[in-house]
């Protein structure tokens, strides 16, 4: 078995994807494979596999799971493999990757990479997106029974009760200016959530980030923002500011959560940043 590649997959994953996936990887060829068992063992093991000089280091799973194991490589030597058999696989999106997963794994047997920026929130890393206030108080109220429970609906009941609230008072400062807003998204790459291009300008490797401050999170407010996205016309609403940034700064007098790449990432104050060229992501050159 060639130790060349190491595919990091978390056993008990909830997407009906992944179990039926993991049988298939365990069979896979050229690889050698390590399960995680709590959250911060596929950071933990892709650090040491990364310290050991492993060349590839692969993140079978969703977004969380990439986010666990770039902040275990970041600035190394390794590069990222991507898998994608998660729930969310946002960042496989943006990097055009198949979700067939022979495809996928054809792919990272080339071993042909890209380099990239990563972002950061304060000194964690994020490979495509982050927000501040209403998405990252959904996340926060979502927990695993409630998605078991009500699956995808989850995030729509939650967000429903959120917008229903008064919302979180954010200053956003960069490079000599504050804006005051309602919730904040911070973008490296295009897509947020399902494959719409929230970031329209976004490029993985531009060394900058895209921001979008909203200043209105009512039901409404959020449908129209919604319609806008699909239809690209956002960054043009008198209540959306969106601009390009190497860094910025969210604080706020409320205790508001911070989400990154769909995990719970603490809370305010933030100071968000970029690091070009941080990474190498296999991708399809074909």
């Amino acid at each position: 078995m060639n130790s060349d590649i190491l595919i990091i997959i978390n056993p008990t994953a909830r997407s009906d994807r992944a179990r039926a996936a993991l049988e298939k990887i365990g069979s896979l060829r050229n690889a050698r494979v390590e399960p995680t068992s709590a959250p911060g063992d596929a950071r933990r093991i892709a650090q040491r596999a990364a310290a050991e000089g492993c060349p590839i280091i692969v993140a079978a799973g969703g977004d969380g799971t990439i986010n666990e194991v770039v902040n275990g490589i970041a600035g190394s030597g390794s590069a990222l493999g991507i898998l994608p058999v998660g729930t969310m696989n946002v960042f496989a999106n943006e990097l055009a990757l198949p979700s067939d997963l022979d495809e996928a794994w054809e792919i990272i047997e080339t071993g042909a990479t890209r380099e990239i920026d990563l972002a950061q929130a304060n000194d964690q890393y994020f490979v495509q997106l982050a927000g501040v206030g209403f998405d990252a108080q959904v996340v926060e109220r979502t927990t695993t029974e409630f998605k078991k429970a009500f699956g995808p609906l989850s995030y729509l009941i939650n967000a429903a009760q959120v917008a229903a609230e008064a919302p979180p008072r954010l200053f956003i400062e960069s490079e000599g200016v504050t804006r005051r807003g309602s919730f904040v998204l911070i973008g490296n790459g295009r897509y947020y959530g399902m494959p719409i291009e929230v970031f329209t300008d976004a490029s993985l490797d531009d060394g900058l980030l895209d921001v979008i401050v909203a200043k209105n999170v009512g039901h409404l407010d959020l449908v129209r923002y919604f319609t806008g996205a699909v239809t690209g016309m956002h960054p043009e609403f008198e209540d959306i500011d969106y601009f390009h940034t190497r860094e910025l700064r969210v604080t706020s007098p409320d205790a508001v959560p911070v989400e990154v790449d769909g995990e719970l990432a603490g809370k305010l104050p933030t100071t968000f940043r970029i690091a070009p060229h941080r990474l190498r992501v296999v991708v399809d050159y074909s």
